[in-house]
């Protein structure tokens, strides 16, 4: 599929059915897999044949939809996890054990936030965060000894940062550790972090590759491009694993080391992985992606252009305006449209962003965001409440911020419906 583009990829990637095989991608709803003797099993278990043993671990219907997620961002092998959640505690953890550090961006989801100040920390890890917006010799001297990775998101979430990629990754690079990346907002229909230097991306799926709401689901892929090797920082990698009887990953897998290690290692004592009725869902959606993505940035941007100039708004943040200050490297690393959320401020403080919440009637008020229908949220009181005010503000969300999910409706009622709740407010 390497010759096509993203858009034929969407359908046709991942899953290619042979003669009188199902057109669509099948569902394998089973716990576990039958052997016709006792070594091949055994075999399998010690990684040297192929095939599947216990879902747990993996499934044909979830390798094939990771396949073609791996094939739209441009890399070598993929995992799904059970959420977007584990997919960034696979990431790190599949190559930082305890003792190490990361460099993270701060501008980053409040639930990836708390899982890595407060529930890796107690796991041993630790974590430097450190703004988007850093230079580069502030974001060099963050890095220790011990950091193991560098961890940011491509567009945060609300506060709709766009990350200097390239900056980022020669940060990384000059320091001997991967990039790694969530592209959850713009997709790989919009943003191409692998073309800009970064070495692993993840997602939530949930969000808008599934666009459906439906299916709550996690991706991790590798692009094959960093060296493991390079160093001593990545034992786990290089290093004889006992729990395989010796076996290297970097040796046995090459370019497949780290997504190998992350199924065969982590989901296997760990176990995220999703329902292969999710997965089946979630191929679903990506075959639409490229058809929604386009309509929720046009959507997106005819919205935050509407709100710029209304006098109960007190700010607009979305990187395709021109008046933001991220417009440059919109521009740059997502050409084609960022994605189709936007957030703002309403005069008047908190107490006025829930009376317009409270007001709108096609927009739903829900714990989600990325979806095909129009919704919105308060981040302050849900997804970043455990953050202090101080933390709420170098994560870039103040109290009166709105995060407006435009879905793909018919932008003249998403804006009536704006509006009518405005007024109100």
């Amino acid at each position: 599929m390497q010759n096509y583009h993203i858009n034929t990829k969407c359908l046709q990637a991942g899953y290619t059915p042979k003669n009188g095989e199902p057109r669509v991608m099948p569902i394998t709803q089973s716990t576990t897999f039958k052997f016709g003797d006792s070594e091949s099993m055994a075999n399998v278990f010690d990684l040297k044949g192929g095939g599947y043993f216990y879902t747990r671990v993996s499934n044909p219907t979830n390798d094939l939809v990771a396949a073609k997620i791996a094939v739209l961002e441009g890399g070598v092998a993929g995992v799904l996890t059970a959420s977007g959640q584990a997919a960034s505690l696979y990431s790190v953890l599949n190559i930082a054990p305890a003792g190490s550090h990361i460099v993270c961006s701060s501008a980053i989801y409040g639930g990836t936030y708390n899982l890595f100040n407060f529930t890796m920390r107690q796991m041993g890890l630790d974590f430097t965060f450190i703004s988007p917006d850093a230079p580069p010799e502030e974001l060099v001297a963050a890095f220790k000894p011990n950091t193991k990775a560098v961890f940011a998101e491509t567009l945060s979430n609300p506060s709709l940062a766009v990350l200097d990629i390239e900056k980022f990754a020669e940060a990384a690079h000059k320091n001997g550790v991967p990039l790694i990346v969530d592209n959850t907002f713009p997709t790989p229909v919009n943003c191409r972090p692998f073309e800009s230097g970064a070495d692993i991306v993840i997602h939530s799926t949930s969000k808008y590759m599934d666009g459906h709401a439906t299916s709550i689901g996690g991706a991790i892929v590798d692009s094959g491009n960093f060296d493991w090797a390079q160093n001593d920082k990545f034992p786990g990698l290089t290093q004889p694993d006992p729990s395989y009887h010796g076996l290297s990953y970097a040796e046995s897998f090459g370019k497949g080391a780290y997504i190998t290690k992350a199924v065969v290692h982590l989901m296997r004592d760990l176990g995220a992985i999703p329902a292969p009725q999710n997965s089946f869902l979630l191929n679903l959606g990506l075959e639409t992606l490229f058809l929604r993505m386009p309509r929720h940035c046009e959507n997106a941007l005819a919205l935050a252009e509407y709100l710029e100039n209304h006098p109960k708004v007190s700010c607009v943040n979305y990187p395709g305006l021109k008046s933001n200050k991220y417009y440059g490297l919109a521009q740059k690393y997502m050409p084609n449209g960022a994605c189709g959320v936007v957030s703002f401020g309403i005069k008047g403080g908190k107490e006025a962003a829930v009376r317009f919440m409270d007001n709108l009637k096609l927009a739903a008020i829900v714990t989600h965001v990325a979806d095909c229908r129009t919704c919105v949220l308060h981040p302050a009181s849900t997804t970043h409440r455990q953050l202090t005010d101080e933390q709420q503000t170098e994560a870039g969300v103040p109290g009166d911020m709105i995060r407006f999910s435009v879905g793909i409706e018919y932008i003249g009622d998403i804006i009536d419906d704006v509006e009518q709740a405005l007024v109100n407010a």
